[in-house]
């Protein structure tokens, strides 16, 4: 649960890489305060290495993330910035294409509806020709007899 609240404060979300605000740049403790840069001062294997916290850590706020963590986690939340642009960018094209189908059935279905009183039309001249023709022969043979 603290690392999703680290994650969550310790950066704005970026625009693009180079041109990030210093808004987007500054890192927010729990409490939503800034958390200045310091560096580690005493020595051991830490020593000099930068770091963000709070002016009076340990005592109202226990914020504390290293500098080289909070730069890998505004990558990863410009990276999840991106991911989220092209998938609703996927999700528009996606919808006009089921639009698009949408309509391109409707088409279809009216030329179903066409072609099959066509077919009926057909039918009916069909008929109608058979029955000249047959009245035909019969008006034939009565002239010929």
């Amino acid at each position: 649960m603290a690392m999703s609240n680290q994650s969550q404060h310790s950066s704005g979300s970026g625009g693009s890489g180079s041109s990030r605000s210093k808004n987007e740049r500054q890192v927010l403790c729990y409490h939503d305060e800034v958390a200045l840069m310091r560096v580690v001062r005493f020595n051991g294997s830490t020593a000099g290495k930068q770091f963000y916290g709070r002016s009076y850590w340990l005592k109202t706020c226990s914020f504390f993330k290293w500098a080289d963590e909070v730069n890998e986690i505004r990558d990863l939340q410009y990276k999840c910035f991106e991911k989220d642009s092209e998938i609703t960018d996927l999700e528009m094209n996606n919808n006009m294409l089921e639009e698009k189908v949408k309509r391109q059935k409707e088409i279809i279905s009216k030329q179903e509806d066409q072609i099959q009183e066509l077919a009926i039309v057909n039918t009916e001249m069909r008929e109608g020709l058979f029955s000249a023709k047959s009245d035909m022969t019969l008006t034939l043979a009565l002239v010929v007899s």
